[in-house]
């Protein structure tokens, strides 16, 4: 198989990792791919928000399959183009995107498929904000409606603070919702899907806030750990049951079956799992330790997602567990510093990687690109010890003003985490 990757993050250097330890896999592609992609791919330019570009791509490399990374050029119908010119690709069509480009509409599938899930009350004009916090009371939990690449949601118990961000997203031209608090423990589960399948991987967790103890502002994901040695047994089943074939239904019949990813943000409620929001492509950073983990071949997988036949696949999974560590730039999530000197990053090895994702070339050497700069990822026998690898890396990193969490996976190892009691 030869497969172009497209994005530019840690979760596009995860998914050629995997790709490459794929012996049916003979060549990879990556655009616009970053600093470190390039020991694992040949490189390309493209404009990923524009899927004649990528469709143009493909068709000029002759690929077998496209693999799309980012929510954009999915919301924005690159599948469908790629389709189209009989090109392959893993990933949803625009029509079935939606399930993440608007959670409005991610609501209304829910509800229609019996879904659990929180409340939830949708805002298009400032005067309905106020009647809407009254409504779901505090936590507040005020959402933009559209695509904020995962900083779109501020929780608070601080009235004003919710009434600033509806404020702030109405004025972006973008609905507001809001939705009642869930509590409990968050889970990511991902699913690869065919249209009418879902094959569930690995749960994991990820720290949405930018400091310890989950202070600070909401981010793309400051780190992330899987497996749950505390999630309750029968978690995948339950979620499969009760969510992951019930919504793939419920598309199927709107006439727009999910094939490709679809990754369900879970609250573990006393009342059992509520979904949050869904994503309509790998997440980062849970990707990264989930694929670290996968133990069967990637390109068969996705190819077999991407020709609707996911039927007899089964997936096969390394023992131990995996933590990554995201390395943020100076100042991220507000206005993070770039162009800054990266230096230290080891060599990889079977289980300990640093995956790029901010990064690029600049006079032979590497600079910070963006807010998430990389990816310290390790496996291990247990998950103290791919803690401990995976914090080795940061370690050995220098960049100028970088910050990351020191907490990752450090509860679940002390058996401070624990699921609903029912």
């Amino acid at each position: 198989m030869r497969i172009l990757v497209i994005g530019s993050g840690a979760r596009e250097h995860a998914l050629l990792r995997a790709l490459d330890r794929d012996p049916a896999v003979t060549q990879l592609h990556v655009a616009p791919g970053n600093a470190g992609t390039g020991e694992l791919a040949a490189a390309h330019p493209v404009d990923v928000g524009d899927p004649a570009a990528i469709s143009a791509l493909a068709g000029g490399l002759g690929v077998d399959l496209v693999v799309i990374g980012p929510e954009v050029p999915l919301v924005a119908g690159a599948v469908d183009r790629l389709r189209q010119d009989g090109i392959a690709a893993f990933g949803p069509t625009a029509a079935a995107a939606r399930i993440e480009g608007s959670k409005a509409f991610a609501k209304d599938v829910m509800s229609a498929a019996g879904v659990p899930t929180g409340r939830a009350i949708g805002v298009t004009e400032e005067s309905g904000i106020g009647a809407a916090l009254d409504a779901l009371g505090a936590p507040f939990v005020v959402k933009d409606d559209g695509l904020a690449a995962g900083k779109g949601v501020v929780v608070t118990e601080d009235r004003a603070v919710a009434e600033e961000h509806a404020r702030a997203v109405l004025a972006a031209g973008h609905p507001v919702l809001v939705e009642e608090f869930l509590a409990g423990p968050e889970v990511s589960l991902f699913a690869v899907c065919d249209g009418t399948r879902a094959l569930p991987l690995l749960p994991a967790q990820d720290f949405k806030r930018a400091a310890d103890g989950d202070a600070g502002p909401n981010t793309g994901g400051m780190g992330a750990y899987a497996p749950l040695p505390w999630a309750p047994p029968d978690l995948v089943d339950t979620v499969q049951r009760t969510v992951l074939d019930p919504v793939l239904a419920e598309l199927a019949r709107r006439g727009a079956p999910f094939s490709g990813l679809l990754y369900a943000g879970l609250v573990l409620t006393a009342e059992g799992p509520k979904v949050i929001e869904f994503n309509c492509r790998f997440g980062d950073p849970e990707t990264q330790v989930v694929l670290e983990l996968l133990d069967s071949p990637l390109g068969e997988l996705l190819g077999a997602s991407a020709a609707g036949n996911l039927e007899g696949v089964a997936l096969q999974w390394k023992s131990g567990a995996a933590v990554t560590v995201v390395i943020a730039a100076e100042n991220y999530p507000a206005a993070p510093v770039s162009g800054d000197e990266i230096t230290g990053i080891p060599a990889p090895t079977a289980d300990a990687v640093v995956l790029h994702a901010g990064t690029a070339q600049a006079d032979g050497v590497v600079v910070s690109s963006g807010g998430r700069v990389l990816s310290a990822t390790a496996s291990g026998p247990d998950l103290a010890t791919a803690r401990e690898r995976a914090y080795a890396l940061v370690d050995s990193v220098r960049l100028r003003g970088s910050h990351h969490r020191t907490d990752i996976a450090a509860a679940a190892i002390a058996g401070q985490v624990s699921g609903p009691r029912r």
